[in-house]
């Protein structure tokens, strides 16, 4: 079965094109349903661009691949937090393609691709972490999960000051693609580990992972996960 997963969360996006087995087999069956996904392509997208280039991208990779649309057999898209175009960009176009094709979407937030990052680094690390990204304005968006084997549990996702986060993450390993948050955990003395930023193919293994659990959304459900107000709602509410 084709997986057809996007992330347009950040400054940078790109699509993944995976394989994945055409039934999903019982959890037990594996202890790694992220290890049943060939990355069968990963095509990036440029910044500020995401509304011009996603569906032609789409239609391109597709094509290159001698598939259509109709090959598609489920999908998976980066929800947040991140860019509020961005998101809006990818999710509608998420949307549009399962709403035609009736096939079942896996939300994946960023968060959890960056602790999934690390546990495919570091398998046998257990406890917890904190996943961190810098949301500009002195923020930093924080998953806290429990990792172990059998993977990322998310405790919490949200939004905090940079001096709540390094007070926060002290007993915990901070995880972060962003190397100006590595820095200020490390002044901070916090234990740290630098991770690749997520991709369009974290967000497939993932993905997969919820659809085979059963772990889907339908198209009207689909929302994106912001953790912060955009500028217009905190503006109109003063």
């Amino acid at each position: 079965m084709i997986l057809l997963a996007i992330d347009t969360s950040g400054k940078e996006g790109s699509i993944a094109l995976a394989r994945v087995p055409d039934a999903p087999r019982p959890r037990a069956a594996s202890t790694d349903a992220s290890l049943e996904v060939e990355i069968v392509d990963l095509v990036p997208l440029e910044g500020g661009t995401f509304s011009a280039q996603l569906v032609p991208q789409i239609s391109a990779l597709l094509a290159k691949h001698g598939l259509s649309k109709r090959d598609i057999g489920a999908f998976a898209v980066a929800s947040g937090p991140g860019s509020f175009t961005g998101l809006r960009v990818g999710l509608a176009a998420i949307k549009a393609l399962a709403e035609v094709l009736q096939k079942p979407i896996a939300a994946v937030s960023r968060l959890e691709a960056i602790a999934h990052i690390f546990l495919q680094r570091d398998p046998g690390f257990a406890g917890p972490a904190v996943a961190a990204l810098d949301a500009g304005r002195n923020q930093i968006y924080i998953g806290e999960y429990e990792l172990g084997r059998g993977g990322a549990r998310n405790v919490s996702e949200r939004l905090v000051s940079l001096v709540e986060f390094l007070s926060e993450a002290r007993a915990v390993r901070v995880l972060t693609p962003d190397h100006h948050v590595a820095q200020a955990a490390r002044d901070a003395r916090l234990a740290v580990q630098e991770v690749l930023p997520p991709t369009s193919a974290a967000v497939a293994r993932i993905g997969w992972e919820k659809i085979r659990a059963g772990d889907t959304i339908s198209p009207e459900a689909l929302e994106a996960n912001y953790i912060r107000r955009s500028d217009a709602e905190i503006f109109a509410k003063k």
